[in-house]
């Protein structure tokens, strides 16, 4: 087994290590007193992020992207989880479930947002139906050859400042060996499209200036070109593309946790108490060693997965122990970071605190712990006919 990087790929993670320390580090501080990313800055990152050749990294050559395999996107994942989310989203990378595009969809939708030209958010949560997809209410009836889409999705992130939306809506129902089943479309939604709006969403303790929103559909009319995929198949395409926003989480957690822990190391070095630094005590270099274990587990599950698409192989438990593991790391890090800082920790001198309460979020989304535990014991388990 070779655990080594590459040349290109030690030239990627330096390029963006550099570019979130120059173009995202000296605006957090703004971003988190003031919740809010102005404009221009928005587009000054992805102009510099083109500039770079980096935009779209995540999709083939043969759209206008760089890519980039499985391994070497999650190491740029890895390094913008160093930055503020609110700042590093604008380091474009589109969902892949956009590689799902036909015909007319790719100029209008798919080679824009390789681009940069346009922005997508993705949306499948709802009040009602968070890790239960099928349980969605916001559903759409046929009329004719289009569809009339009536709901509501929630917890939808940075659709303030997408161009187009990637929804996934209820069309029917089936009959199966364990009760009746939603079936779902997936659809892609102009901003201005008559019957949908894009409304401000709720205040979070987590990833301030990464705003979530609030997706309404009043008798939103869609013509039949906007259906992504098959009808009745758009739970097949979000899970064929969902294990990649997983791998992400833990990837960002990864960054986030390095940058934690490289605060807590110099604090430990340089802080002196009773005469010698705090590091000299086992309370905290033992600390420092429990944390950087967990930090390196979680790096090799996440580049393991990583690996493991890229040859193709079946990586579904391992994409979940990796977001399992590195988001649950992420958050005893920072705990313990701010344990090392003592009440300095807390303060807004330091963004020891923001790394904190920006943790908490990781558990939750793109499939709580639960979920993830829930997929790990069902693949040890159904071989053995459990």
């Amino acid at each position: 087994m070779h655990f080594g990087l590459t040349g290109e790929q030690e030239m990627i993670v330096k390029t963006v290590r550099d570019f979130v320390e120059t173009e995202i580090y000296p605006h957090e501080n703004e971003v988190e007193r003031t919740g809010f990313v102005p404009p221009e800055l928005g587009r000054e990152i992805a102009r510099k992020c083109r500039e770079i050749g980096f935009f779209g990294c995540n999709f083939p050559e043969e759209v206008g992207g760089a890519g980039l395999d499985h391994t070497s996107f999650t190491l740029v994942e890895r390094e913008l989880g160093r930055g503020s989310m609110a700042l590093t989203v604008f380091f474009g990378r589109p969902s892949g479930i956009l590689m799902a595009c036909e015909g007319d969809q790719r100029e209008k939708y798919l080679l824009p947002s390789v681009r940069g030209d346009k922005f997508d958010a993705l949306a499948i949560t709802e009040p009602d139906a968070g890790s239960d997809m099928r349980g969605m209410k916001c559903f759409a009836r046929r009329d004719g050859d289009d569809w009339i889409v009536n709901g509501t999705k929630h917890f939808i992130s940075h659709a303030d400042i997408a161009d187009f939306v990637i929804v996934f809506v209820a069309t029917g129902e089936e009959e199966t060996p364990h009760g009746p089943k939603k079936l779902i479309t997936c659809f892609l939604v102009d901003r201005d499209t008559p019957g949908f709006e894009i409304r401000e969403g709720y205040s979070s303790v987590s990833h301030r200036g990464y705003r979530n929103c609030i997706l309404t559909f009043d008798e939103c009319r869609l013509p039949p070109t906007q259906v992504l995929g098959d009808v009745h198949k758009g739970f097949d395409i979000a899970n064929q593309w969902l294990y990649g926003t997983r791998l992400t989480v833990a990837a960002t957690c990864v960054g986030r946790a390095r940058r934690a822990f490289d605060y807590a190391l110099n604090q430990a070095a340089d802080r002196k108490q009773f005469g010698r630094p705090i590091g000299a005590n086992q309370g905290v270099s033992f600390k420092l060693a429990d944390m950087i274990t967990e930090i390196d587990a979680a790096d090799l599950l996440t580049l393991s997965a990583a690996w493991r698409l890229d040859q193709g192989l079946t990586s579904n438990r391992e994409i979940a122990s990796a977001k399992l593991f590195a988001t649950e790391m992420l958050a005893r890090v920072t705990d313990e970071a701010i344990q090392i800082f003592g009440g300095m920790g807390l303060m807004d001198d330091l963004p020891l605190a923001r790394f904190w309460r920006d943790a908490r979020v990781e558990r939750i989304w793109d499939g709580t712990s639960e979920i993830q535990r829930h997929i790990i014991s069902r693949d040890l388990l159904r071989p053995l006919g459990v």
